[in-house]
């Protein structure tokens, strides 16, 4: 009896350390649990007219998600927006990514202010951005506005079209007719005049609002492009996201020059009209969700609207090809009096 007992007193033992293992285990595995990295940030990226892909505009933002992802470990997930679609397709873009579970929504281009304003009242909890907009429609404390100073760097590419043409008549291609776009040809055409005052602008936008068809219609750029070299224009700069394509494609059929926006385009565009390619207006967008991207990361989002400049390299011109070397002293000189005040750009 003595013996049985024995055993059952050590099998008793053997059970009530194994349930303090186990318990022991389920402390350390909740202290484990605790202290596990965060869950990933969820961004949720919704294109303009044109999405990735589009060697311009669009690309850039994604320059800025693409970096985002790889340093900080981002979960992404995208959208883009159609030619011709209604308002409420847009707003209801937005939506999906949330219920998705994307949480941080970046929004490209102007075209998606009224609906960021409605969804991000809908939904305080999440945080937007929207590039290319400061209105009062999307104006709220869980907004972030990222705009930039679009005729600061025009100017810079005005000039170096004025200093660089040999007709003495230069091009501007806008694709749609907004005050965005006219802010791009308004710092064009004043570079362009500072650097040579009596010279010839052709201006031309390829749809009006709300057509906004402009930013992605390769033949309407295209066919732009060849009416101005045409007439005796040889470089025409283009705002015209998607739409530049066909700017290209007609410089390189005319021999003449053209200017790209947004990217370096010379490093973006197709092989085989890269060479075409003066320079380009740079419009650092990747920075400018980048920024976003990494205020949710350290918690240092803030609302309201944020500028990109010349002062912070929000803007610029690209050298890639050494087409504007020869003229980069006097470029670096307007600059230099656009960030100090001494010249003042018009945006109108």
């Amino acid at each position: 009896m003595r013996q049985v007992m024995k055993v059952v007193i050590a099998v008793t033992a053997a059970a009530l350390a194994l349930s303090a293992c186990g318990g022991s285990t389920a402390a350390s595995g909740g202290s484990t649990s605790a202290s596990a990295p965060a869950a990933k940030i969820k961004v949720g990226m919704a294109y303009d007219v044109g999405g990735r892909g589009d060697q311009s505009f669009n690309d850039s933002a994604a320059a800025g998600l693409d970096k985002a992802a790889k340093e900080f470990g981002v979960d992404t997930k995208e959208a883009a927006a159609t030619n011709g679609e209604a308002e409420s397709a847009r707003a209801e873009r937005l939506q999906q990514l949330i219920d998705a579970g994307y949480t941080n929504i970046v929004a490209v281009g102007f075209a998606y202010a009224n609906s960021v304003g409605k969804v991000a009242k809908e939904n305080p909890n999440v945080k937007f951005a929207i590039v290319d907009d400061a209105s009062d429609a999307s104006t709220a404390s869980n907004i972030m506005n990222i705009t930039f100073a679009e005729n600061e760097g025009s100017y810079l590419v005005g000039a170096a079209a004025a200093l660089k043409t040999k007709t003495g008549h230069i091009g501007f291609i806008g694709g749609v007719e907004t005050d965005l776009i006219k802010k791009f040809e308004a710092g064009f055409v004043a570079g362009a005049k500072a650097a040579k005052p009596d010279i010839k602008i052709d201006s031309k936008y390829l749809t009006q609002p709300p057509d906004f068809s402009g930013f992605s219609s390769v033949d309407k750029g295209k066919a732009a492009a060849e009416g101005m070299y045409q007439a005796g224009a040889d470089i025409v700069y283009h705002a015209a996201g998607g739409s530049g394509g066909g700017v290209f494609t007609a410089a390189k059929a005319a021999g003449k020059l053209a200017i790209g926006v947004d990217s370096d385009q010379a490093l973006t565009a197709p092989a085989d009209v890269r060479g075409v390619i003066m320079t380009s207006m740079i419009k650092r967008v990747d920075v400018g969700v980048y920024t976003f991207i990494k205020s949710i990361k350290d918690g240092s989002f803030k609302s309201g609207n944020t500028v990109f400049n010349l002062k912070v390299d929000g803007v610029g011109y690209a050298t890639t090809g050494g087409m504007v070397d020869d003229i980069k002293d006097k470029l670096e000189g307007y600059k230099a009096d656009i960030i100090s005040g001494k010249i003042v750009v018009p945006a109108k």
